[in-house]
């Protein structure tokens, strides 16, 4: 750890040298690099922790991370060899994910495309080697493979007759006619293996995020919502569900957001994540534990601990495991329910997803950090074996990765500082640099591969500063609650003394700052330069410029109440002074305002207003709406074009004269 303490070595430079001008490579050189960074969809180990699994991100036609190539690998052979497992016979790349084993090995179930271009099916297959079976015929949105505890059945969500992809990321259908809320189901639905039929088994009216069986398979753990299911995750609980009749009885109602309901092995209680969250998927809280039967009360089994749970996984019936955010980087960790001992099995300075645990205890997980690019990787926990080599010639455009710790209104705070690419120590220069804030605001910076603008920017001759202000994952659950109410107020005061604090480790140029983000990193940059003059210049995508307003114009509206503690009816003054727009005359910063234009999580309205009054006011602006994209980015070409506009927008503002 090196903090601001630490820095009485750092160059002190007068603050007006800039950077000497460097050979750097295009941009297009390196987007073209960090494109080729390949990711992975979800990684699985055999229950007895003979074989494990994975799915690698491969690009369509359009360049796209739509499809994917299923791996398999025998841990126990000696070989570590993987081979190819896929329904498709003509060796041609298809949409492949999800591969799961069953629950004696022996087999293994996976999504596919073969059939039909974009129509998921469940197909299985042998897990040692052999064909791959079709196991449904159906239409629609597909997603969460289950086995059966008795491997005769599989277990998926799904989303009947709908084109629509689920989730508030991607681009949402326009609206015509009429406009109603979106009201497509997500159910849990079975297929058994002998003979493929098919059925819904949860209630019609229940939108199912997250669930498991039991262990008797007579039943559900579902982590549901009545209604939409875009817009109600927030008010999700968890339910039990009937395998048979699909009756729900609801066990718990939280007063936060659930996540990763996963069963015990004698069936007794139910572990969650339970935490404030604000994006269904990205998890973050601490490990509670819920009886599966009427009569005793949920109990936080990590009060206190100073990180956040982000995945969940039983060994056996007295000991549960779980992966999450810990000080910027990653933790593993186990506990025993019964006695609440909490045992720190790895903690690292990087990224862990998709991690599990099979009986034995070998663990199998997608690691990543800023030294090491993405790969699928089994073992011991902290012990691991290396299993893919998808990004084996992976390029690095980032120099050195530094932790840094600071002080905020009594709080410890921390976050990154990538240097740039070839950093001269002895130049005698003052670089810029640009802050990079994360989304959510329930997020955090973690130790990962970089990419697009954090990949790019050192590249180009800027410090990038990675902050985990209030509100972020990784420092327990008192701190994720830290910017509650208070959006704008305490984090960027963190975020403010973080800058100051990098400045006093390395040598920046204080008058050649950025700061940039998406989402609710660019409604922080929205703020930033309408609070204070420090930012030369920002870039600020699909951010908020007032929360009033978009209270009403965005379709997952009930995210908000956690944070605001009401609705903007009923406590519009809450609303108000977290704004940009009320303090817009205060804004003298160069800003570009960059939106999806079917953005259904963060409306384009708000870039227009945004933009709209920095033009009217006579501040350098912007606007670029990227069409068809929804929250989420993901035409290739458009997102090679945020990241050329935005440097030459830094480019312009923060290297020139």
């Amino acid at each position: 750890m090196v903090g601001p303490l630490l820095a009485a070595t750092a160059l002190l430079l007068a603050p007006n040298a800039s950077a000497s001008p460097a050979a750097h490579p295009s941009i297009d050189t390196v987007f073209a690099s960090l494109q080729k960074v390949r990711d992975f969809h979800d990684a699985s180990i055999s229950p007895d922790g003979r074989r494990a699994a994975w799915s690698s991100k491969l690009p369509d036609k359009e360049g796209r991370e739509r499809l994917g190539a299923i791996s398999i690998v025998e841990l126990t052979s000696g070989s570590g060899t993987p081979r190819r497992l896929s329904a498709a016979s003509d060796g041609k790349p298809r949409r492949e994910l999800e591969p799961v084993f069953s629950p004696d090995g022996r087999s293994i179930a996976f999504l596919s495309d073969a059939a039909r271009k974009d129509q998921l099916q469940v197909y299985v297959a042998p897990s040692s080697e052999g064909p791959a079976r079709e196991l449904t015929k159906v239409k629609g949105q597909l997603q969460e493979l289950r086995w059966a505890p008795d491997g005769k059945s599989v277990s998926f969500l799904f989303v009947e007759g709908s084109e629509q992809e689920t989730g508030a990321l991607t681009a949402h259908k326009r609206d015509s006619g009429p406009v109603e809320e979106d009201q497509d189901v997500q159910r849990i639905a079975v297929a058994e293996i002998a003979t493929g039929r098919v059925r819904s088994v949860s209630p019609p009216d229940l939108f199912v995020y997250d669930y498991d069986w039991s262990p008797d398979g007579r039943s559900f753990a579902a982590e549901a919502a009545v209604g939409s299911g875009t817009n109600n995750y927030w008010l999700a609980r968890l339910y039990l569900v009937d395998a048979a009749s699909g009756a729900a009885r609801s066990l718990w109602k939280p007063k936060l957001q659930l996540a990763c309901p996963r069963f015990s092995p004698d069936g007794r209680s139910i572990a969650v994540i339970h935490g404030i969250m604000s994006d269904e998927g990205s998890n973050g809280g601490d490990v509670w534990e819920v009886p599966a039967s009427p009569g005793g009360s949920p109990r936080n089994l990590t009060p206190g601990m100073h990180w956040s749970a982000s995945h969940l996984a039983w060994r056996s019936p007295s000991e549960l495991w779980f992966a999450g955010h810990r000080d910027g980087g990653s933790g593993i960790a186990s506990i025993e329910p019964a006695t609440g001992r909490l045992t720190s099995l790895f903690a690292g300075a990087e990224k862990i997803g998709h991690f599990g645990v099979a009986r034995n205890g070998a663990t199998v997980a997608i690691r990543e950090s800023f030294e090491m690019p993405p790969e699928v990787w089994a073992g011991p926990a902290g012990a691991w074996t290396k299993l893919s080599s998808a990004n084996a010639s992976a390029k690095r455009f980032w120099g050195e990765a530094r932790s840094l710790r600071w002080e905020s209104d009594g709080a410890s705070v921390q976050g990154w500082l990538l240097y740039p690419d070839g950093f001269d120590p002895a130049s005698g220069a003052a670089y810029p640099m640009v802050v990079v804030a994360h989304g959510g605001p329930s997020g955090a910076s973690t130790a990962s591969w970089p990419s697009r603008w954090q990949g790019t920017l050192p590249s180009q001759g800027y410090f990038v500063f990675l902050p985990n202000p209030r509100g972020s994952f990784g420092f327990g659950e008192a701190f994720a609650e830290g910017n509650v109410k208070d959006f704008g107020g305490g984090d960027l005061r963190d975020i403010l003394r973080g800058v100051d604090a990098a400045l006093g480790q390395a040598p920046i140029n204080p008058k050649r700052l950025g700061i940039t983000g998406w989402s609710y990193g660019g409604y922080v940059v929205m703020w930033a330069v309408t609070q204070t003059d420090r930012f030369a210049a920002g870039v600020a995508g699909a951010g908020i410029a007032s929360w009033q307003s978009y209270y009403g114009q965005n379709k997952i509206d009930t995210w908000m109440l956690p944070f605001f503690g009401a609705s903007v009816y009923e406590d519009p003054k809450v609303y108000a002074k977290s704004s940009p727009i009320e303090f817009i005359k205060n804004a003298k910063t160069p800003t570009l305002v960059l939106h999806g234009e079917r953005d259904s999580e963060v409306p384009t309205p708000q870039g227009y207003e945004f933009w709209h009054a920095l033009k009217a006011l006579g501040v350098p602006t912007r606007l670029v709406i990227y069409t068809d994209e929804g929250h989420s980015i993901r035409k290739p070409e458009n997102q090679k074009d945020i990241v050329a506009r935005s440097v030459a927008w830094f480019d312009q503002y923060l290297k020139a004269p």
